[in-house]
This record gives C-alpha cells, sequence and structure tokens, in this order.
C-alpha cells in the first residue's frame, strides 16, 4: 500500500472557519488489470462535465464539455470497469435536459464501442412535458427511449420514473407498465430501484412505501416476465432489503448494488463475511448470505470517485484475496457515506468535486450550476477521507487545486 510523506501537507477547513494542517499521502500504487475483471461485474455511474464557460443555471439546456466528460469514460474503461451513463449521476431529472441525455448515450455507446468497454444507459420517461401523463403515455414514452437505447447498442437500465410514481394508483399499474414496456424489449435489461433518499419524488414506487412490499411487486414484474430482466439496481441506502431482495432473485438474475453505504460487504458478500466479523468490522453481518445470491455486483455513482481504487478491490477478489479486498475498499465506504451524506441527492457535487482534484475536468463547474451545492467544510472532509483512502490519484495536483478553492473562497491556505 502507498505510504505517507512528513513533507507534503494540505489544509483541512472545519464548520467554524478553523484551519489546520494534515500530511498529503503518496500516490497510490495501483496497477490496471491485465486481463477483464472476473469475481463482479462493476459498473462506474459516470457524471458530466459542462463547459467551462457555459451558462450553467438552473433551467438552462446543459452545455457539455464532450472531451472532458468522454475522456472520463474512457478512464473508467481503462481501469477494466463498465459505465452506467445517463443516470441519476450524470443528473438526470436535475440538469440534464432531454436533448443532451439522447446526445450523451448516443457519444457515450460509441466511446464504449471505441474502447471495448461494457455501457449501459438509463431509460426514463422523462423527455415528456408536464408532470401528470396517462399509464397509457408513460408505456409509450419508456418505449420511445428503450428503442432509441437499444438502436445506439447499449444495454438498458429501466429506471423509476416520477410519472409513474404520481400516475399509478396500485400495484396493478406497475405490473401492467413493467409488463408492456419488458415485451417490447430486444434484450434483457437491468432494473432500477432507486430510493427517496436519492429522489423524494419516487415516494411509494412499486406500490408502497414498506420496502418488503413494494419488493413483492418488483420480484413479481421478474417472474411474469421470464428471460427479460438482467439484474436489478437497488439503491435504499438499506443493505438488508438488499440482501433479501438479493437471495429472491431467479437464477440468472444478478443483484447490481446501488448501496453507497454499504457496499463493500454487499459486493464482498460470502466472500468477507468472515474476514469483517474476524476484525470486528462495523459491516453488518446481514450485508452476506450463505444461501442464494450470496454477493452483489455493483453500479454505483461512488465508484466513479474511486475508479482505480475499486478496480483494484475487484482484481484482489479476483486473485482469491479478500482481505486485501477489505483493505484496499474497506476505507473508501467512510468516503462514500460522506459524498452521499444528506441531502443524498446532492452527492453529484462530490462526485464532480473528485474528478476535479482528480485532474479529469478542468473545473469545479456542474450543469446547472450544482457545484455550489455543498459548503467548504464539507468537501474538505471529502479531501481528508480521499487522502485516508488512497482515492487522490495525484495528490499534489489535488492539494494543489483544493488550496486554490480555498483561496478563492478566502480562506488562507
Amino acid at each position: 500500500m502507498p505510504t505517507t510523506t512528513a513533507t507534503a501537507t494540505f489544509a483541512l477547513l472545519a464548520g467554524d472557519g478553523t484551519v489546520t494542517a494534515a500530511e498529503l499521502n503518496e500516490a497510490p500504487a495501483f496497477a490496471k488489470p491485465a486481463a477483464p475483471l472476473r469475481s463482479r461485474v462493476a459498473y462506474a455511474a459516470a457524471h458530466v462535465v459542462p463547459k467551462t464557460w457555459a451558462d450553467n443555471t438552473p433551467g438552462r439546456p446543459a452545455e457539455i464539455d464532450w472531451d472532458a466528460t468522454l475522456d472520463f469514460r474512457r478512464h473508467v474503461y481503462s481501469w477494466g470497469l463498465g459505465v452506467a451513463d445517463a443516470m441519476d449521476t450524470a443528473q438526470r431529472n436535475m440538469g440534464l435536459d432531454a436533448a443532451a441525455t439522447r446526445e450523451l448515450i448516443a457519444r457515450s455507446a460509441q466511446v464504449a464501442r471505441e474502447e471495448g468497454g461494457q455501457v449501459v444507459v438509463g431509460v426514463n420517461t422523462d423527455h415528456v412535458d408536464g408532470e401528470s401523463i396517462s399509464i397509457a403515455e408513460i408505456i409509450d414514452a419508456y418505449k420511445e427511449q428503450l428503442h432509441f437505447t437499444e438502436e445506439q447498442g447499449a444495454g438498458p437500465v429501466l429506471m423509476a420514473s416520477r410519472h409513474l410514481a404520481r400516475a399509478a394508483s396500485s400495484r396493478t399499474d406497475y405490473l401492467r407498465v413493467y409488463g408492456a414496456v419488458l415485451q417490447a424489449a430486444s434484450s434483457p435489461v437491468v432494473l432500477h430501484w432507486l430510493g427517496t433518499a436519492f429522489d423524494p419524488a419516487l415516494e411509494g414506487y412499486f406500490g408502497s412505501s414498506e420496502w418488503s412490499e413494494a419488493s413483492d411487486v418488483l420480484l413479481r414484474i421478474i417472474a411474469e416476465n421470464p428471460g427479460k430482466v438482467a439484474g436489478v439496481k437497488m439503491s435504499l441506502l438499506d443493505a438488508a432489503a438488499e440482501v433479501s431482495v438479493r437471495e429472491r432473485l431467479p437464477e440468472g438474475v444478478r443483484m447490481f448494488t446501488g448501496d453507497d453505504f454499504n457496499y463493500v460487504g454487499l459486493i464482498g458478500g460470502a466472500d468477507v463475511t468472515v474476514l469483517e466479523l474476524a476484525e470486528g468490522s462495523d459491516l453488518d453481518a446481514s450485508t452476506s448470505s450463505a444461501t442464494g445470491n450470496s454477493y452483489s455486483d455493483a453500479l454505483l455513482g461512488a465508484f466513479a470517485a474511486i475508479t482505480p481504487v475499486a478496480s483494484a478491490a475487484i482484481q484482489a477478489l479476483d486473485a482469491d484475496d479478500p482481505a486485501a479486498y477489505l483493505s484496499i475498499l474497506g476505507p473508501t465506504e467512510e468516503l462514500s457515506r460522506q459524498v452521499f451524506a444528506a441531502p443524498t441527492f446532492y452527492y453529484k457535487t462530490g462526485v464532480a468535486f473528485l474528478s476535479w482534484l482528480n485532474g479529469h475536468q478542468p473545473a469545479f463547474q456542474m450543469v446547472g450550476g450544482l457545484h455550489s451545492a455543498r459548503s467548504l467544510p464539507h468537501l474538505s472532509r471529502i479531501v481528508e477521507l480521499a487522502n485516508a483512502s488512497h482515492a487522490l490519484e495525484r495528490p499534489e495536483l489535488a492539494a494543489e487545486r483544493w488550496h486554490s478553492l480555498l483561496r478563492v473562497n478566502g480562506v488562507d491556505a
């Protein structure tokens, strides 16, 4: 593992304005994989980078820096991970308009072909104007985006629809909509269950605010459409709920964890539970099971923030070294919990911030001005935890950029 240098430091800003110095870790010595990752399927849910000189005010059309945005996807592929695109991390329903979404899907699919990478993209109903539309219109809207995605050659992720959350009067409406859309799909899709921490407008999705009741509907959708569902991405931030659903999935249907609070144990599964318990880990034993599907694969916004670390950890699982997996990925969970702290839907700010610190975009800018959604002390804690978990790919650059942000905001660093 990397060591700490005693000479380089960086500044930390507390909530009371106090500035202290901390030692800066050396660059991590992780190596890119020499062969495809085997033990887990892992997608990093990628963000978008706007042009630095764009308007970027709320409600304005997104002006994307395509070079930086697509280069970041090439970075993810170079570490052996897949890309999940045009999802909530890319600011769907938080600044990415319909035209930019379509262009992102088309461009991202092309980059995946060029790089030989795996890409899945979000399919939703958000291109339709108006808050309230009928169930039949929701089905048509889903199908329109589904067919466009398939035409681009990307794998579809059927995202939770705000339109459906508003229009559905019972679980029957969910069964009807998903059944119609799945039957229209030419290949198996991933279903996305996005919790209210990420989008409060999705309260009661799948017909209930209780996950145990909603999961019955989700599982019935899968059962009634055999061969149409490749996996489920759960983003409820509830490890026990994910394991419960995971154990009930039919054979051949993967669980993709979207739990940015508990992914270490969920991905590690049975391979790491004994080690966790022996070491007195805070990770709950419920993140693994001895029966059914014993681990989750990954589709995580967190993996866009820690791509090299995530790759190195999965490489350790490939090498049958769960202890190394835990030592590499374990420290990143505290970082992820800071990035995804309440209000969780502003986690995208932390993802873009780390991208900027690591040199993957020219400025700390976001579509819709969302870079202003987190405080400087919040960002300071991200820097501190990224340094501790070896998620700073170029530590000196990260420190320089962080200090420049502090100085422009009147903080002596």
